[in-house]
């Protein structure tokens, strides 16, 4: 496993202990939620999501959801412990304990904004994006791990830009005035960059620990919600409910 991983799950393991969660047979319930269940019905068509290719998947704990932005989903049942004890060894099993660990933490009350924004909330988290950079970052270069079309939108006019994706339908595309580059340019990318803008899906697939420590990281989405909460990372997700 991954040391990353193996420090989350450290993380996890003493908040859940110390919440006296282990030993309770708590069910957890994860499934994939449709297009419309995840973002209800905004004006443009043109998120990750409607795609098709990834899809949120959603845990719940007694009161409170957490989801996990991920291209492997499917049912699964069983206690936190059971959970702890999944390898990670690939993108379904790191969503069903990321989902899980976000539900937890919610039902917590250690963290808000569990549940991804819908309908046309993605154009105001968009536009609320460069604002929320000006003090610290004006004119910072930018790489953006993660096609996320609204926030490119605005970026695009206000900083020099650099988009990583993993989707073949978008590499060598160009959006909003930014040619979408192939996540193989990360480590490049990266040493560009003023600062990283980074989609928690990156927990879901297991390709956040190169971004790691090499230039200031602000994550944004849902996804990213308890393990920004737990390893003290900032995260930008205005509009998450």
């Amino acid at each position: 496993m991954d040391t990353f991983y193996e420090e989350l799950k450290d993380r996890v393991f003493d908040l859940w202990k110390a919440e006296g969660l282990l030993s309770e047979r708590i069910q957890i319930r994860a499934r994939a939620l449709s297009t419309t269940e995840a973002i209800g019905n905004p004006e443009h068509q043109d998120f990750p999501i409607q795609k098709g290719k990834e899809k949120l998947m959603q845990a719940t704990l007694m009161d409170a959801g957490g989801q996990a932005f991920t291209d492997m989903y499917g049912d699964y049942e069983g206690t936190l412990e059971a959970v702890l004890r999944l390898p990670m060894e690939n993108n379904y099993q790191r969503a069903v304990f990321i989902s899980s660990l976000n539900a937890v933490l919610r039902h917590l009350k250690r963290i808000e904004g569990s549940i991804h924004c819908r309908d046309e909330e993605p154009v105001t988290c968009g536009k609320a994006l460069v604002p929320y950079l000006k003090d610290r970052y004006a004119g910072a270069r930018i790489t953006q791990v993660g096609f996320q079309p609204r926030m490119v939108e605005n970026l695009a006019p206000a900083h020099p830009l650099r988009v990583l994706d993993m989707d073949p339908d978008n590499i060598g595309v160009q959006k909003f005035g930014v040619t979408i580059e192939h996540a193989d340019n990360t480590e490049d990318a990266v040493e560009w960059a003023d600062l990283l803008l980074v989609t928690g899906t990156t927990l879901a697939n297991g390709t956040v620990t190169p971004l790691l420590n090499k230039r200031p990281i602000i994550f944004y989405g849902t996804t990213v919600a308890g393990a920004a909460h737990l390893m003290g990372w900032e995260r930008f997700c205005p509009c998450s409910h």
